[in-house]
């Protein structure tokens, strides 16, 4: 299994459950339900240290970068992630209603009404809230930031290793199980075939949102170099394409730094820019993840508002900072965020574990691709400022 990419597993592992559970005794539901009952305790657990694990060291090695190229080039990727997220919601918004009105009102209202329980639950209480988590995050983010060569620093980014191989060894290939007990578990309950419409017609505008903002990025990257946008943009589609197949920004650093240097990066700017976007620019993750957990909430019987949803945002472009570089990281580390901001419960994290990684790869690619785009912006204007340095050391 370990040959077969993230995608693939996701989707056998729909396909088996639906099959599962239109044949299965309740016997073997509850066996996968027992299962899924133990994975979803082993997850609230983990998420209070995916958070410090991931949050803190981004924020201290971030405040020992190279001064106002860093804050520009954070600036601009924040700001290009807050934006996308915004046009996911608007999108959803209007388009929601029209597309899947009728597909969830087949679903059901509560979710863990039509599941089967499990036999029997394992307490795995975590060791923080969630909001305490992120506190702490921030409070040793910042202040490692003040010190160089900081020990906690080095401490915090062995803590980050630790967690990661516990994402990518356990959580991740668990994964594909837990999903295919979720959805012999709806099967059984008749409701899988209108979640499976609402996750066709999801994927669907996910797509049409990435290929929108890749094109107004570009055009405002186009416009401050005088350039052909789409020239620029198809210079990127060997990083786009790669991303797609690692499902990972850190995996395709490579090639995107190689390509935004043929697409007219200054060399030193893509350097800087590149690796370091890979961390913190998630513009499309961020688009997946909204409209996502907006179908979610949809398929819950709820209607998501402004004001749920912007904080939720603003906070998902912090805390998917330095996010591992792993298929289905992103979602991972936003779980924190869903459960306690939007209230998801534990089949609602389910099923949106379920439509994330069925997208995951999408996502990557097109945050991977946005980052050329921001790595030619920050070096218009940093380019602007050397040719200033330039002419006052000659005069």
């Amino acid at each position: 299994m370990k040959k077969i990419g993230l995608l693939p597993r996701i989707v056998i592992a729909i396909a088996l459950g639906v099959a599962v559970g239109s044949v299965s005794p309740e016997w073997l539901i509850r066996v996968a339900a027992t299962f899924n009952d133990i994975f979803s305790g082993f997850l609230s657990f983990a998420i209070p240290l995916i958070i410090i694990a991931f949050i803190a060291p981004g924020i201290g090695a971030m405040g020992r970068g190279a001064g106002k190229a860093l804050g520009l080039t954070a600036g601009v990727a924040y700001a290009s992630t807050i934006i996308a997220g915004v046009l996911a919601f608007l999108s959803a918004t209007v388009l929601y209603p029209i597309l899947l009105g009728s597909q969830a009102s087949r679903a059901f209202e509560n979710p863990e009404e039509a599941l089967l329980g499990g036999y029997f639950g394992i307490e795995m209480t975590p060791v923080m809230g969630i909001m305490s988590a992120l506190l702490l995050s921030f409070v040793l983010g910042i202040g490692i930031s003040a010190f160089k060569n900081s020990v906690l620093q080095k401490g915090l980014e062995e803590f980050r290793t630790i967690i990661q191989k516990l994402i990518e060894k356990i959580i991740i290939p668990l994964l594909p199980i837990h999903i295919f007990g979720i959805f012999a578990n709806m099967t059984q309950g008749g409701q899988v075939s209108a979640i499976i419409n609402v996750f066709l017609l999801v994927f669907v505008m996910i797509i049409v949102l990435h290929v929108l903002y890749l094109v107004a990025i570009y055009s405002t990257a186009g416009a401050l170099h005088s350039k052909n946008p789409f020239v620029m943009l198809k210079n990127m589609m060997p990083a786009y394409f790669t991303a797609l197949g690692t499902q990972s920004s850190a995996s395709t650093i490579p090639v995107t730094l190689e390509q935004s240097k043929k697409m007219g990066v200054r060399e030193k700017t893509a350097d800087f820019c590149i690796p370091l976007l890979a961390n913190i620019h998630l513009a499309g993750s961020t688009i997946t993840l909204v409209s996502c957990a907006m179908a979610v909430m949809l398929i819950q019987g709820e209607t998501a508002t402004f004001s749920q949803i912007f904080p939720f945002i603003l906070m998902l472009g912090v805390t998917m900072i330095a996010a591992p570089g792993v298929p289905g990281g992103a979602v991972v580390a936003s779980l924190g965020l869903l459960e306690s901001m939007l209230g998801f419960s534990g089949a609602m994290t389910s099923l949106m574990l379920a439509l994330y990684l069925a997208q995951d790869s999408l996502g990557t690619a097109a945050n991977v691709t946005g980052d050329g785009a921001i790595s030619s912006i920050v070096d218009r204007f940093t380019k602007r400022k050397v040719k200033g340095e330039a002419v006052t050391k000659a005069g």
